[in-house]
């Protein structure tokens, strides 16, 4: 027998979904409630923003002069950002993180967080371009920030990974590894090519590729970016989600968005644990130091103990089984009659 609880808003809203062909993910949020009812917790509200991480090369080539200008790469940019980055609306969070520089102590220059533009265009200034290309592993790096973020933000708001670079990465095989694991997690990636003799390899393997070989160049393609950003229409798509968890009881939704935001946000390069890894490794018990005791004398002898009947302990683990198992079935057969009950009153109404 299935009790529903409540006014009737969460049934409605499993009809709707049903007549209008949603049944799959009708049967996938039943199920998400059951498993997450239990660890239900209330949200705080928070504040939700648009994300962009931007990974500047400070490579050694830098130094060199734009064609047919006297300005050098690194000045170029650090032009081109300061101009822009003042026309961002405070509400976008930025993080500016740089690989190669000469006298940086922390790569992320200014890290991802609120915004202060005094602090942010001061770190922009001090750049000095030095050596390599590591460009893969900080693609990884910065990617991780923005997933971290998501997490808190329980998925909402948008999410954006700015490359701007004049070479190619020594560590391709990274690149090439990081780049198709970072769009498929929903983080929109944008690569401009600062004075390349040809187009770097990601054009063809990310969103948005734009050259940029004089420096106002630079600036439109940073400022295209980032006009992006303030007209994604990713905002109106959650808004809408959210109205239609808006009938379901707080702290469910509240659950239900918790446990969807988390996946897909593990670092990049990585496989999820599943979910019962994660339960085994909570249940395992941390190994314990051994203990040293003083020698002690032999116990005296003592009669042998009568032959060992049934395992009591065998019979209460079973037994514990049973009953961890009858739940289980009792919830997934109520979910299971849910369906079916609300498949029956689509196709009445659709009789009537």
């Amino acid at each position: 027998m299935l009790v529903i609880v409540g006014d009737g808003s969460v049934s409605r809203l499993l009809l709707a979904g049903v007549q209008k062909g949603h049944l799959k993910r009708i049967c996938f949020l039943s199920l998400l409630v059951v498993l997450v009812w239990r660890t239900a917790t209330p949200v705080q509200a928070q504040q939700y923003s648009d994300n962009v991480v931007i990974v500047l090369d400070a490579s050694g080539s830098m130094r060199e002069v734009m064609p047919g200008t006297r300005t050098s790469k690194m000045d170029a940019a650090k032009t081109a950002l300061k101009e822009v980055l003042k026309q961002v609306p405070p509400s976008t969070q930025l993080g500016l993180l740089v690989f190669s520089a000469a006298n940086l102590r922390n790569d992320w220059v200014y890290p991802l967080g609120p915004r202060n533009d005094e602090v942010l265009l001061a770190a922009i200034d001090q750049l000095q371009p030095n050596s390599g290309t590591p460009l893969g592993s900080y693609i990884k790096k910065g990617a991780d920030r923005l997933l971290e973020e998501r997490t808190k933000q329980f998925g909402y708001g948008t999410y954006r990974l700015l490359v701007v670079t004049d070479g190619e990465a020594q560590d391709q095989n990274l690149v090439n590894s990081y780049t198709p694991d970072v769009m498929s997690r929903g983080i929109t990636m944008d690569v401009i090519g600062v004075a390349m003799r040809g187009d770097h390899t990601l054009a063809t393997k990310v969103h948005s590729y734009r050259r940029a070989n004089d420096p106002e160049a630079l600036r439109r393609a940073i400022r295209e970016v980032f006009a992006e950003v303030a007209g994604s229409a990713a905002d109106t798509a959650q808004a809408e989600a959210f109205e239609l968890l808006a009938p379901i009881p707080t702290g469910v939704a509240n659950a239900m968005i918790q446990a969807l935001s988390t996946s897909g946000n593990h670092p990049i390069g990585t496989r999820p644990k599943s979910v019962a890894a994660r339960a085994q490794a909570a249940a395992t018990p941390s190994p314990k130091p051994p203990q040293v005791q003083s020698p002690q004398p032999p116990p005296p002898p003592r009669a042998a103990p009568p032959a060992p009947g049934p395992s009591s302990r065998g019979h209460s683990s079973h037994l514990r089984g049973f009953w961890i198992a009858i739940p289980c079935l009792m919830c997934f057969g109520g979910v299971a009659a849910l369906i079916v009950l609300i498949v029956a009153l689509a196709r009445r109404g659709r009789r009537r």
